[in-house]
């Protein structure tokens, strides 16, 4: 079996890490880490995960990492690249954590304000690009950033159009919705439930939002030139998920089989990332608890836009299960293994 650490595992995405790992045909769970949590039951922080409650918060270092074959760093934005530089660098170590993922280190300081770390192999398999998949860089990969959740729904969701060359780079307009356990563990007087139920609001308006130049990022990636990008983020009245509106202006001549098409290619053969049937439109509720992502597309034919709609769970396909399916890949594993495929309903 191949070893596995958590550092993290008292927050929510540590937590589904540590769930999905229950699962897995060939990964054992190892040590599991945390910082103000060390010393509990991790049955005291997660009482879901029963199975393994009697394992004891160790806290996260280096010293207690090591030895293992892989470790998923579920860290606060900033806090991976001290203790990843101290692991071997034949360990497999995935990062949950914006550190590694951006390209520009301009693009960092401005929206994170320290020292770009470094930029390590993307980890969103499915991605397609210019020239290929994301997923080749991946494999035998003992370095991954995994992405944000919100740039997961949206990358998915607008990339195969601009490899197919059928949408305009400038112009494009994303509006997502997200539940509460995007923000993290950590107690916030705007995150009560008597704050949430009933009501959304709109945060990072302006362009302000951290996962912005990761998005463009990935589209410009996909179009072969840089895309413009306004991104405004919402939060919903719910524990778990994305729902991501997605728009673009498509090019002259673009019609709606044309789109379909260019969608279908990208992802026919994926076993996560699903093109729903034509008059059906992803919900959050049914991509809950699983690694799939639903997609569904529309041409505004008033206006000369694709409209494409993503549902993704924030903690599975955003964080945890995309990085597990990295994992399986940067071991040689299937890329499937330990990954739910469909969701729980009602």
């Amino acid at each position: 079996m191949i070893s596995a650490a958590v550092a993290g595992a008292s927050g929510y995405a540590g937590g589904e890490i540590v769930r999905l790992l229950l699962g897995h045909p060939q990964i054992e769970l190892g040590v599991v880490t945390a910082d103000s949590q060390a010393g509990k039951r991790l049955g005291d922080v997660h009482p879901h995960l029963a199975a393994v409650g009697d394992r004891i918060l160790e806290p996260t270092s280096a010293t207690t990492l090591l030895g293992h074959d892989v470790v998923f760093l579920a860290l606060p934005h900033g806090a991976s690249a001290e203790l990843a530089a101290q692991l071997p660098e034949d360990t497999v170590v995935v990062d949950c954590g914006a550190d590694y993922r951006l390209t520009d280190a301009e693009a960092w300081q401005a929206f994170y304000g320290t020292a770009h770390a470094g930029t390590w192999p993307y980890g969103l398999p499915e991605l397609p690009i210019r020239g290929g998949f994301v997923r080749d860089e991946l494999k035998g990969a003992t370095r991954i950033a995994v992405p944000g959740c919100y740039p997961t729904a949206c990358s998915l969701a607008l990339a195969p159009g601009f490899v197919a060359g059928l949408l305009e780079p400038q112009d494009v307009v994303i509006v997502a919705a997200s539940g509460t356990s995007g923000a993290g563990r950590g107690l916030k007087p705007h995150l009560r439930g008597s704050e949430v139920m009933g009501a959304m609001s709109p945060y990072g308006v302006g362009g302000g939002h951290r996962h912005t130049p990761e998005i463009a990022q990935n589209l410009a990636l996909a179009a072969g030139e840089p895309v413009s990008l306004s991104f405004t983020p919402t939060l919903a009245p719910m524990a778990r998920g994305i729902l991501a509106t997605c728009t673009a202006r498509v090019r002259p001549g673009t019609g709606s089989q044309q789109l379909r098409e260019a969608w279908r290619d990208a992802y026919d053969d994926e076993p996560f990332v699903h093109l729903l049937p034509e008059g059906q439109w992803p919900r959050t509720s049914d991509v809950l608890g699983s690694n799939a992502a639903h997609l569904q597309l529309t041409l505004d034919e008033s206006v000369g836009r694709v409209v494409v709609v993503a549902a993704i769970d924030n903690l599975t396909k955003g964080t945890a299960g995309g990085a597990i399916q990295c994992a399986n890949l940067a071991l040689g594993l299937p890329e499937t293994a330990g990954l739910p495929v469909a969701g729980v309903a009602p």
